[in-house]
C-alpha cells in the first residue's frame, strides 16, 4: 500500500487515530515476513451472566427459606398484604410469589429442620 500522493495531513490523521486506538490496549501478532504488528484490542463488554444467575439463585433460596420458616398459609397472607400496597410493593409481591422451585426448596429446608 503506497502512500505516495496522499496529502501529509491525511496520513498524519491516520497515524494519530491508530495510536489513539492502541491506547486502550494492543494485541501483537507476527506477520509472515517476521514483522511484529500491534493491532488495537477489541473491547466487547459482556453481560454478567454469572452475576445474574447468582442473584436469581440467592433470591430463590431466600424465598424458600422464608416460606419454610413462616409456613405456606402465613407466607401467602403476607404476600397478599404486600400486593395491596403501592406499585413498588405490588412488584415485590409479584416477585415473592412462590413458584415450583421455591416450594420444592422450602420442602428440603423443612426436612432438614432449617
Amino acid at each position: 500500500m503506497s502512500s505516495f500522493g496522499v496529502p501529509f495531513e491525511k496520513r498524519l490523521r491516520t497515524i494519530v487515530r491508530s495510536h489513539q486506538r492502541l491506547n486502550t490496549g494492543a494485541v501483537h501478532a507476527i506477520r509472515s515476513d517476521g514483522l511484529i504488528v500491534a493491532r488495537p484490542r477489541v473491547y466487547n463488554p459482556r453481560f454478567p451472566l454469572k452475576g445474574l444467575l447468582l442473584v436469581i439463585g440467592a433470591s430463590v433460596l431466600f424465598k424458600a427459606y422464608i416460606l419454610a420458616d413462616l409456613g405456606q398459609v402465613t407466607y401467602q397472607e403476607r404476600v397478599a398484604a404486600l400486593a395491596e400496597g403501592s406499585a413498588f410493593e405490588r412488584v415485590g409481591a409479584w416477585l415473592m410469589q412462590p413458584d415450583a422451585v421455591t416450594t420444592a426448596t422450602s420442602g428440603i429446608f423443612r426436612s432438614l429442620g432449617l
